[in-house]
């Protein structure tokens, strides 16, 4: 292999640097579809030669196929690399000895010792299973299994709720791109406020983003053939359609010809010069492709004013993609390979415990408070649903720290989940009471509740009121029609 520019690289934590091109390896479980194997000894070899070329960093997950089993026989082989690896477990109720079950399991396929990052997806945030998780990794953590814990497709209020709550997360991987732009505003801020780097994937959109597609007509159902084309196609048509994407790819063309690059190189530079943004996730089909030497060139590339104008400009020609980061995941539309979640997920369950009591059901969130003062978190009464006033805690903790708009989003969380654990959705709500501790709080407690309700608008109360929880800054209570 001719001589390549080394990678730049960049640091997630003191002890924890990486390159700033990270290779994706989630379409090793792609190129497993439907029972297919691949030669594991030839795809830690593949590794190997991007390890060599000073791409040592890799991103994996345990539903990536045989990733981790790859990345443990590079491992095996003294290969130098950073193992960044995620746990997605299944919806439901998390336990202490499942996380240490699920870290073990990654432990041993990757050939270490210790994760130097793993990174945690959360299906939904109405169950508050996901804080239980990052909990109970958080004692991996100070255990010593654990490095470094991420985030994956957190959006910026739970973002907030999980480091509020005194979760050290240093990372969270999101969808960022010239097509999706949702991770520049507000999560950015957040980011760069709180000391978490972003790691940004999909800044191809499923390799749409490079000559192949550039001036063609729409892909047809049997070109979009991979999981990444079936998922970032409904991305272009969710940013206004195929034509409007090709005046991005235009645009995107015109600076690559200029610098004499490639258009992946100049989506990938203009992602990497995001100020929030740590690293790129670029991915790779071990055995198959290989773009060692057009990857390398991302790091000579310097954009300068005329090219970021004429990328801005393309970009703003573009529909908004619906949401905040992995929405996509939570809520319609979903912008998944299928169009929905089914090949993620087999249920949701509900996320509360419930009970019939004659023509009523009742909902329990678990909290001490409901059985020593004899009340339900929500009672549903034919297509009335009454929501008990709710604040910040998960069993004994305090969930939110002195954040409150944090403890807002976990408030509003835990009604969401009563509401669907009866049958209804946030939606339904028809009137919210909001009380705060402080009336300084007033304003982040009412734009918390914007974000949440502004497509709902239910009519609303805000008071200053004396609540019975020293560490409540918040209380709300809600009244729903299903």
């Amino acid at each position: 292999m001719a001589s390549i520019l080394r990678p730049d690289r960049r640091r997630l934590a003191p002890d924890l640097e990486v390159s700033r091109v990270v290779t994706g390896l989630w379409q090793v479980a792609d190129m497993e579809r439907g029972g297919r194997q691949i030669d594991l000894d030839g795809a830690a070899r593949d590794m190997g030669l991007y390890a060599d070329a000073g791409f040592t960093s890799f991103d994996m997950a345990d539903h990536y196929g045989s990733a981790e089993d790859i990345a443990g026989r590079l491992v095996a082989t003294g290969g130098r690399a950073e193992l960044l690896t995620k746990w997605v477990p299944e919806p439901g109720p998390i336990g202490r000895e499942s996380v240490r079950t699920a870290v073990q399991r990654a432990l041993g396929r990757l050939k270490r010792e210790r994760i130097e990052l793993l990174q945690f997806h959360a299906w939904r945030f109405s169950d508050p299973s996901w804080l239980d998780a990052l909990f109970f990794l958080d004692e991996l953590r100070a255990e010593g299994l654990v490095g470094h814990l991420g985030a994956v497709n957190f959006d910026t209020a739970h973002l907030r709720v999980a480091i509020a709550s005194g979760i050290r997360l240093v990372s969270n991987q999101v969808v960022f791109s010239l097509l999706d732009r949702r991770a520049a505003g507000r999560m950015s801020a957040f980011c760069r406020e709180h000391g978490v780097q972003l790691l940004a994937y999909g800044v191809l959109a499923g390799g749409f983003l490079t000559e192949r597609w550039l001036d063609r007509a729409p892909p047809t159902e049997a070109e979009r053939s991979t999981w990444s084309e079936m998922k970032y196609h409904r991305f272009i048509e969710a940013a206004g359609g195929w034509e409007r994407f090709q005046g991005l790819a235009r645009a995107v063309a015109a600076v690559a010809r200029k610098h004499r690059v490639s258009m992946a190189n100049v989506a990938c530079r203009a992602v990497l010069d995001e100020p929030a943004v740590g690293a790129i996730i670029v991915g790779a089909r071990l055995g198959e492709r290989s773009h060692l030497e057009d990857n390398a060139r991302i790091f000579s590339l310097v954009l300068d004013e005329e090219d970021r104008k004429t990328i801005a400009d393309a970009t703003a020609a573009l529909g908004s993609i619906p949401g905040d980061c992995g929405d996509e995941y939570r809520r319609p539309p979903y912008l998944t390979a299928t169009g929905d979640l089914s090949h993620h997920v087999q249920s949701l369950p509900p996320p509360y415990r419930t009970r019939a009591d004659g023509d009523r059901l009742l909902c329990f969130s678990g909290t001490p408070w409901e059985p020593l003062a004899g009340y339900s978190r929500a009672i549903r009464k034919g297509s009335r649903i009454s929501v008990s006033g709710t604040t910040a805690s998960h069993g004994s903790r305090a969930i939110g720290g002195r954040d409150a708009a944090a403890q807002t989003h976990f408030v509003i969380d835990k009604i969401e989940g009563a509401l669907e654990s009866l049958g209804g959705r946030l939606e339904d709500v028809v009137r919210t009471r909001v009380f705060v501790t402080r009336i300084e709080d007033w304003e982040a407690v009412a734009r918390a509740h914007g974000e949440r309700f502004g497509h709902v608008m239910p009519a609303n109360t805000l008071v200053e009121a004396k609540l019975v929880s020293e560490d409540a800054l918040v209380e709300i209570e809600a009244d729903a029609e299903v």
